[in-house]
């Protein structure tokens, strides 16, 4: 399960409205893939198709899609949002790693 909070489901909707998808009907999906400082980076995107293999969760009426590779690394997580003075973007608060980086957007396990 991939938890959404208050301020990230906010965001996800004007964002999905702004680029023309559908927040009611249509998916924001959540990766995993090889790369960045600590060795994974998160992947977030909008998507109006489900996959085979896909996973599906519905988390504070936001609909979350995650390939089944990625689901193991994201068991448990938070997506937020921050819109702080360091720089607004999405944070994945993420209990499977051990290590992140300093910007927040790749870890470890």
């Amino acid at each position: 399960m991939i938890k959404v909070s208050e301020t990230a489901k906010k965001k996800v909707i004007e964002l999905m409205t702004d680029e023309g998808f559908n927040a009611i009907s249509d998916y924001v999906r959540v990766g995993v893939k090889s790369g960045g400082c600590s060795g994974l980076s998160y992947d977030l995107k909008f998507d109006n198709e489900q996959k085979e293999d896909d996973k599906v969760f519905e988390d504070n009426d936001v609909k979350i899609i995650v390939d089944k590779k990625s689901f193991l690394y994201l068991i448990g997580t938070t997506l937020e949002y921050s819109g702080g003075l360091n720089g607004a973007g999405f944070v994945f608060n993420n209990p499977n790693a051990n290590r992140t980086c300093g910007c927040g957007e790749s870890f470890s396990l």
